[in-house]
């Protein structure tokens, strides 16, 4: 497997009139990832996935789709991915038979249709029936039928399972697991934090379209702990002491008791803080990925006067 990113993103800017959707994002995807991106409404996301398909120009930076200009060279990377926008848009007088013949004559290079017909029976959706009759999860999985039947490379997809129940929506997750294994990589953009965490490999987070943090998973996991004080006075520290290898992401105070969420080199540099002064009791958690995002999000709502972790780039 090549080890060159599917996903190359370097300084990439977009401007709305006065809105800047996207500031600066420098972002790799490796081969064989499913990447989650993650971030508030408006944070960029789905302007970042636009531009990886060539459907905008970047203002500023580069893009780069396993290894191509999407601008320049739009049809390929389109041949070569499999998109499942948030709202698909699909011709509401065709039936799910003949939206998936209609597709299959832009993908010859592939059993298109067979794919196609098999992926909708593995869902239970009618063929005969019309777009316009189908319900908001059937038309969901018309879209993810459409994006997995031409065997793309890339698979990008944009809040996947809105529309799906609990059943189709996890077999539909643990199957980009199964994708991944057969070297084909996934971007996967979603609000449900639990989700992208059973699935994921990588996660990237966003915040007004800046990167606040990208990593392996399993490395952000290792450094990052929730720490819960219990002090002896109300006149305690809010932050680390000088010194400390604790990096405070966000902290969560009370009089007696506090709540943090910190970085650092393991859990022994943690373990380390009962040391400190005043401190009664300890306890060392490692924390949810949703526990992390609303961390760092609520880090950057609220005016708090203890220092905050760095925005960074790490691939």
């Amino acid at each position: 497997m090549s080890t060159r990113p599917v996903i190359h993103v370097q300084g990439f800017t977009k401007r709305y009139k006065r809105e800047i959707a996207v500031d600066g994002l420098t972002l790799d995807v490796p081969p064989g990832a499913v990447f989650g991106l993650l971030g508030q409404n408006g944070a960029g996301k789905t302007t970042t996935i636009q531009a990886l398909l060539g459907l905008i120009t970047p203002d500023a930076g580069e893009v780069r789709t396993m290894g191509l200009d999407p601008v320049r060279r739009s049809l390929e990377v389109r041949r070569r991915v499999g998109y499942v926008p948030e709202q698909p848009s699909l011709f509401e007088w065709m039936t799910v038979s003949e939206i998936g013949w209609f597709a299959a004559g832009f993908h010859r290079e592939v059993d298109y249709l067979s794919n196609f017909r098999r992926l909708t029976g593995s869902f239970g959706l009618p063929l005969d029936r019309k777009m316009k009759g189908l319900s908001k999860g059937m038309k969901a999985e018309v879209s993810l039928s459409l994006a997995l039947a031409s065997e793309p490379e890339l698979l990008v997809l944009d809040e996947p399972t809105s529309g799906l129940d609990v059943l189709v929506r996890r077999e539909f997750l643990e199957s980009m697991v199964d994708l991944a294994g057969e070297g084909r990589t996934v971007l996967l953009s979603s609000h449900q934090m639990n989700e992208v965490e059973r699935v994921a490999s990588h996660v990237a987070l966003i915040h007004k379209g800046k990167l606040i943090l990208a990593e392996p998973l399993d490395e952000l996991r290792a450094r990052t702990f929730a720490l819960s004080f219990t002090f002896a006075t109300d006149t305690h520290s809010n932050a680390p002491p000088p010194g400390s290898p604790l990096e405070l992401i966000y902290a969560d105070q009370s009089p007696r008791q506090s709540r943090w969420l910190v970085h650092a080199p393991d859990r022994l540099a943690c373990e380390a803080a009962r040391d400190w002064p005043d401190i009664v009791d300890l306890a060392i958690e490692t924390p949810s990925l949703e526990e992390i995002y609303i961390a760092y999000m609520r880090a950057r709502r609220e005016p708090i006067s203890t220092p905050v972790a760095d925005e960074v780039a790490v691939s």
